[in-house]
């Protein structure tokens, strides 16, 4: 199933950090493309806080949606995650953004992304990679990156 995830962080070495968790990914499954590194400024929190490190990769994988997201948890812990409040600076993110078209919605996940349609940061990486990416629910990536002011 293909599986699209978006990576960033803002802390410590925030290029070494997204480039090891994608070396960490690809142990997890067939990563088949990964975008460029881009740098983006924090969303949604004060200024105060470091530019991001982004990008976004995509893979196949035969994992269930809640095994995957385990075994993304376990790469972020790995790398120092911690957990504070939402959208603090930190050392690694790694977020689902589509699994094979899935909608599902629990707790602790819900395909696809509800937020990914707003974030630049996951569309220009994912276009950049998959110019026909289309985000399910919402329509194609290229459509929504040109609704984001």
């Amino acid at each position: 199933m293909k599986v699209v995830i978006a990576l960033g962080a803002n802390l410590g070495e925030p290029r070494a950090q997204v480039t090891r968790a994608i070396e960490e990914i690809k142990k997890l499954l067939n990563v088949i493309t990964v975008s460029s590194l881009y740098e983006t400024a924090p969303f949604g929190v004060p200024d105060s806080q470091p530019n991001y490190i982004n990008a976004v990769l995509i893979g196949e994988t035969d994992k269930k949606p809640m095994d995957l997201m385990n075994a993304l948890l376990e790469v972020e812990n790995s790398l120092g995650r911690t957990r504070s409040f939402q959208n603090a600076a930190r050392l690694i993110d790694i977020d689902i953004i589509d699994l094979g078209g899935l909608f599902m919605e629990s707790e602790s996940l819900t395909l696809p992304h509800p937020r990914a349609h707003e974030r630049r940061f996951v569309l220009e990486p994912w276009l950049e990679i998959d110019p026909s990416a289309h985000l399910p629910g919402r329509g194609p990536v290229c459509e929504l990156l040109t609704q984001i002011i």
